[in-house]
């Protein structure tokens, strides 16, 4: 059995394998990655802060009164997944747009595998 990678080591993996066809040199994936990366990043703080506060929070008004609400972070959690997931449908595009321009072999195949979508 394959042992499970940490997200780090599949990002420089998938540069590995981007290098290795000559897309990292690609501007559009390169930032594009990037920032898919510090999405992520971003997600994982969100991820932590909510598993430490909950996911309920309590304000407190002038008189003492609390009153329940939903964490903050739940909404710029989920504002940043879809700006990943939109990310992400970027890459695969720029991925398949450098196939089209090549000769369609199947290296850009390995590299959309190693983003996890299957050919």
């Amino acid at each position: 059995m394959k042992e499970k990678m940490s997200l780090k080591e599949q990002a420089q993996e998938i540069l590995r394998i981007a290098e290795e066809h000559g897309v990292e040199q690609n501007f559009f994936f390169i930032t594009t990655f990037k920032r898919y990366q510090v999405q992520i990043s971003i997600l994982n703080e969100l991820e932590k802060k909510i598993n430490e506060d909950g996911t309920l929070v309590t304000k407190e008004y002038v008189k003492g009164r609390g009153n329940l609400y939903t964490h903050p972070a739940i909404g710029e959690y989920n504002k940043t997944s879809t700006s990943a997931n939109q990310t992400v449908a970027t890459l695969i595009k720029i991925i398949k747009s450098l196939r089209n321009d090549d000769d369609g072999s199947e290296s850009d195949d390995e590299l959309l595998n190693a983003l996890g979508i299957k050919c």
